[in-house]
């Protein structure tokens, strides 16, 4: 009778899967954006120009945080990840399936930006653009007071 593998087996799955989940890192939270790499550094970075010192004298000194909410809201304190010129509002919607983030347009709930997760533990959040892997973000979480 081949009926009483099935059980064990069964519970094995069970086990694994809670343990899985139980681990898996949840993106909900306030994140400060610490660090971002763009594709055209590279290229300038060959090039005498002065076009890179002024784009950083342009990022300001104020924070850059973002936060995920529960039930795929967010909202960021500055153009972080929602690059569409249209959406002038700070908050967005998003979809994190745990390998990725998508940003989502908020009329139509389509995925306007999408983004490869590459790390994501309990207090940092690296992400590269999904279409331009050069483009990296990296976030730390921002611990709420107790």
């Amino acid at each position: 009778t081949h009926g009483h593998f099935g059980f064990p087996l069964l519970a094995a799955v069970i086990l694994i899967t809670c343990a899985i989940s139980a681990d898996a890192q949840s993106i909900v939270g306030k994140w400060q954006l610490v660090d971002e790499t763009s594709c055209l550094e590279g290229q300038l970075a060959d090039a005498d120009n002065s076009l890179a010192g002024e784009m950083a004298q342009m990022s300001s000194a104020t924070p850059q945080l973002i936060e995920f909410r529960e039930k795929g809201s967010g909202e960021e304190s500055t153009r972080i990840l929602n690059k569409r010129r249209s959406a002038n509002s700070k908050n967005f919607l998003y979809k994190f399936t745990g390998e990725t983030l998508y940003i989502l347009d908020k009329k139509s709930q389509t995925i306007s930006e999408s983004f490869t997760v590459d790390k994501l533990t309990t207090d940092s959040l690296v992400i590269s653009n999904a279409g331009r892997a050069c483009e990296i973000k990296f976030f730390v979480k921002i611990k709420s007071p107790k």
